[in-house]
């Protein structure tokens, strides 16, 4: 699948295809500034299991504080299994902060600044800014949509989820439960097929 948009923004240009990740092959570069925690550079964070990236919309979305809520309650059980867990954003640090205060969760690796580039690279939808959200919070004039990733420690993709809506996302214990049962079983990552069909 292969679909183009034609904008630029001050978070990168975006003006490229949009990706498709595949299970099994090396994920994008990915590096990001954290507000507590140094810079996060996936390459060099490699989780004893899985690393669970977490893209998020923004400050204004509330949608989104409920999700990083969930995620921050249930970060120790995901480290008890071996899987590091990072949230970002194209917030600016200012407006991540402002999520962080209101998640108090200081564990939590709260990153921001992402390139919309990079995110489009990681196969992420982009929207455009519909002004002020329910919560009376400015959309800003781009951000990604959700994501939510597990990279193996070599860098391939185990796992993704992608939204163009910010609804209807994947539960936090549900993947927990599916872990358990991929690192049980020895689970493959699925959907690794590329020949014709």
């Amino acid at each position: 699948m292969t679909m183009t948009m034609c904008t630029a923004g001050t978070a990168g240009n975006v003006d490229q295809p949009l990706s498709s990740l595949m299970p099994r092959r090396p994920v994008p570069t990915l590096q990001v500034p954290t507000l507590d925690h140094g810079s996060f550079t996936l390459s060099e964070d490699a989780a004893p299991n899985f690393t669970l990236v977490v893209f998020y919309r923004g400050l204004h979305c509330p949608i989104c504080l409920k999700y990083l809520l969930e995620l921050g309650r249930l970060q120790p059980e995901f480290e008890k299994r071996g899987v590091k867990v990072v949230a970002i954003s194209s917030d600016g640090r200012e407006r991540a902060q402002a999520m962080a205060d209101k998640l108090r969760a200081p564990t939590l690796r709260m990153a921001y600044d992402l390139n919309l580039s990079t995110a489009r690279a990681w196969g992420l939808y982009i929207s455009t800014s519909r002004g002020t959200t329910s919560i009376g919070i400015e959309e800003p004039p781009l951000f990604s949509e959700p994501g939510v990733f597990v990279v193996r420690p070599d860098g391939t993709l185990y796992y993704g989820a992608v939204q163009t809506m910010p609804f209807a996302r994947p539960h936090f214990d549900e993947l927990l439960a599916a872990l358990d049962f991929a690192l049980d079983k020895s689970y493959p990552a699925r959907g690794e097929y590329f020949g014709a069909v």
